[in-house]
């Protein structure tokens, strides 16, 4: 964390297009910035502009928006930016570097630090259920896509969660093929939706699942719940809750 005191401004400046082996070079330097414990930077973009090669560059020409300049700016201590200063000349490549004498008269503070305590290892195991309901994503319940509405009211009704998988291929009980056409912005793909909780909550859901899908595939499977968490060592013994689907079976 800086202190206040003598300290380096670095600002580079790069066009939003040049890139780093394949990533958008601003990109690359902020994550280089971020894991080398740089206390922190910003990025900003311009509206127009040019650089060394004097050609114009604006956010109205829609041919070369994508050109527009980028500035990256940090400050840290000197001792740090000599250290880091040859790896960044060398990822802005032909942008421009810059570094500058400033004074810190009053450091950024973190938010309030907290005694660190030690988290306790818990592993929570329970018997459950997972209801699964198979759909088309063209479904439709009162004006809306039925995934939606069946996520929204599983919330509604406290179930643990959910999560709706999109199928690549398949087919139902009209034997279609439905394959995933994204390129083709197609609506017709094969959805799941996946949910655990306790058999009693499933089962008391059910009736407005029955409300909601006209036609499509209901199953339930019984399930182990097995999940790890941590809990600080004051914090209340809860009893064990049925967890996401993806910390089943």
């Amino acid at each position: 964390m800086l202190n206040p005191g003598k300290a380096v401004k670095v600002t580079i400046y790069l066009s939003e297009g040049s890139t780093h082996h394949g990533v958008p070079i601003y990109s690359s330097i902020l994550d280089f910035l971020f894991y080398r414990g740089i206390a922190g930077a910003t990025v900003t973009k311009g509206i127009a502009g040019f650089g060394a090669d004097h050609h114009m560059h604006s956010s109205n020409l829609i041919d070369i928006s994508d050109h527009l300049p980028i500035k990256i700016e940090f400050i840290e201590s000197r001792e740090t930016v000599d250290a880091i200063l040859g790896k960044l000349e060398e990822m802005a490549g032909t942008g421009l570097v810059e570094t500058q004498e400033t004074n810190i008269a009053k450091a950024a503070q973190t938010s309030r630090a907290r005694p660190k305590v030690q988290p306790e290892h818990l592993k929570i195991e329970g018997k459950a259920q997972m209801m699964r309901i198979y759909l088309s994503e063209e479904d439709r319940w009162n004006g809306k896509p039925l995934y939606k509405a069946l996520v929204e009211a599983m919330r509604a009704n406290d179930i643990a969660g959910v999560t709706v998988y999109r199928g690549i291929l398949g087919y139902g009980a009209h034997r279609r093929i439905h394959q995933d056409e994204s390129l083709f912005s197609s609506h017709r793909s094969s959805l799941m939706l996946s949910a655990i909780d306790t058999a009693e909550k499933l089962r008391a859901f059910l009736p407005m699942v029955d409300q909601m899908v006209e036609e499509g595939l209901v199953v339930f499977s019984d399930v182990d719940i097995i999940k790890y968490a941590y809990r600080a060592p004051d914090a209340p013994k809860e009893a064990a809750s049925p967890a996401h689907d993806a910390d089943a079976e």
